[in-house]
């Protein structure tokens, strides 16, 4: 037996299929005598609206999608988390794409937001390059960036202030009588997670008067990098180090491996701090001192902000901030 579609139900009521449509989705615009036949054939032949349908008439799937550069990463967790909770407050369904910081994919994965009419896209921590930005122009779709943010092109955002962010983790460790502090960054072309995060480290020690030296920090090429060898890598650099300030909460859990390993105490010798507050880092030994951010409501705040360009709302701020914190736990001290 064929399912029965919107057409066999406008049939049987003897109606148009907009008809249809409208008693589903807008009753009240529709004369009680045609809500009362459409309603009857629905109950008799069964009929269970098709997603797909109602979007083909109203030019809505309520979907979103999702762009996100490694899922493996577990910063991506409570951003996921707050976008899925907000689009269930929405009526919308998440597509998620892992693109593994691959260009071709990408493209590849825009493309098939384009085939299935998504509503809108999420974009998570990509930089907005000429070429990309050609292309979200050409789909034509509302767009917000999470995690990320483009000064070039007009484009909404919803994340933290990172250069104010590591200036707070930085000055924390100034004040706490540190003045050999390393740097675990990645690759200042990251202008997301890279360039503002070295600005906050060189900006902290401008301010305190401290010198900028090379041999204090080690900066990853790729997110994938090896954060054990980073380390490594630093202290042969200067093992005189008394604090290090790390890009994320993984790198700063590789550094405790690194430390543990060698023998080397936290906090007695050197203090660590992280950046993210990924669930583990309550859990290392020591527990991890970090720069906190609120990523379930970046998620969540990212698909309002999304919604409301998607209906056509007023949203007055196009770059928005959340507030960060920093968390002091026991991998850090004071020393004199």
């Amino acid at each position: 037996m064929t399912k029965p579609t919107i057409r066999d139900v406008a049939r049987l009521a003897n109606v148009s299929i907009s008809t249809v449509s409208r008693v589903m989705n807008a009753p009240d615009t529709v004369i009680p005598s045609k809500q009362e036949r459409v309603l009857d054939a629905i109950n008799e032949l069964k009929y269970k609206p098709n997603a797909l349908a109602r979007g083909l008439i109203y030019k809505k799937t309520n979907t979103i999608g999702v762009v996100i550069p490694d899922i493996r990463n577990s910063y991506y967790a409570d951003i996921i988390r707050g976008m899925e909770d907000a689009s269930k407050r929405f009526g919308y369904n998440l597509i998620i794409c892992n693109t593994d910081h691959d260009r071709q994919r990408l493209y590849s994965y825009l493309n098939n937001f384009e085939e299935r009419q998504v509503d809108g896209i999420l974009l998570t921590s990509e930089p907005i390059s000429s070429d990309y930005h050609k292309e979200l122009k050409r789909l034509r779709m509302p767009v917000v960036l999470v995690s990320t943010h483009s000064i070039e092109y007009e484009l909404p955002s919803v994340r933290i202030n990172d250069e104010q962010a590591a200036y707070d983790a930085v000055a924390y460790l100034i004040q706490s009588g540190h003045r050999s502090i390393g740097w675990i960054g990645f690759d200042l072309s990251d202008s997301i997670a890279g360039l503002t995060r070295y600005q906050g480290y060189i900006r902290a020690h401008r301010q305190a008067g401290l010198p900028i030296l090379q041999e204090n920090i080690r900066l990853l090429r790729l997110w994938s990098d090896d954060s054990l060898d980073a380390a490594h890598a630093l202290f042969l650099q200067n093992p005189s180090l008394t604090a290090v300030f790390t890009a994320s909460d993984e790198l700063a859990i590789g550094l405790l491996c690194y430390l543990n390993e060698r023998g080397i105490q936290v906090p007695e010798q050197v203090s660590v701090i992280g950046f993210d507050n990924i669930r583990m880092s309550r859990f290392t030994i020591p527990k991890l001192t970090t720069i906190a951010q609120p990523m379930y409501e970046i998620g969540y705040r990212s698909v309002e902000k999304l919604h409301a360009r998607i209906e056509g709302l007023e949203d007055p701020v196009l770059r928005e901030y959340l507030p960060h914190e920093l968390i002091v736990r026991s991998s850090t001290r004071s020393i004199e």
